[in-house]
């Protein structure tokens, strides 16, 4: 995922990922026979890693706290790590090839189902947390976290 954060799906080398996971460039193309491939494993990774963070918070979280804070600041910590962040920017941005699309709009939206299931909460509700967190990322990328300080953007659609 490091490898694709900084360079995106066309950009990064399959040499420099061989050399991060210590594994000859060979051994690559026997994992995962295209560049692509390797792509959409690290699509499922990235979701499959916010998911389980998104359980984790739920399952410890206190009574008072709402699902959505809870799931919300476990996000704030998950993309911390610019890496995942950048991942996931560029997991959307190369949604170009429709092999790739289909893939992040089906663990898109089966992240959005699962939010949905333990929240209890509306559609419209889960798409207003959902779309809270690509502005907190979008801020997170270019530096901006003031675009949705401390979830104040939620608390303000809430009130809507």
């Amino acid at each position: 995922m490091e490898e694709f954060a900084e360079a995106g799906l066309t950009g990064a080398s399959t040499e420099a990922i061989a050399r991060r996971a210590g594994i000859s460039h060979a051994y690559v193309f026997r994992l995962f026979p295209t560049k692509r491939d390797l792509f959409l494993a690290a699509i499922d990774r990235c979701f499959d890693e916010t998911q389980e963070t998104f359980a984790a918070a739920f399952e410890a979280r206190e009574a008072q706290v709402s699902v959505f804070e809870a799931l919300g600041h476990s996000y704030v910590r998950l993309i911390k790590d610019r890496a995942r962040l950048l991942f996931q920017l560029h997991a959307y941005a190369a949604c170009g090839d429709e092999d790739i699309r289909d893939r992040v709009r089906e663990r898109y939206l089966g992240l959005m189902d699962y939010v949905q299931e333990v929240s209890g909460e509306s559609d419209e509700m889960v798409r207003i947390f959902m779309s809270t967190g690509l502005l907190i990322a979008v801020g997170a990328a270019i530096d901006a976290p003031d675009l949705a300080p401390d979830g104040s953007y939620l608390r303000k659609a809430l009130s809507l």
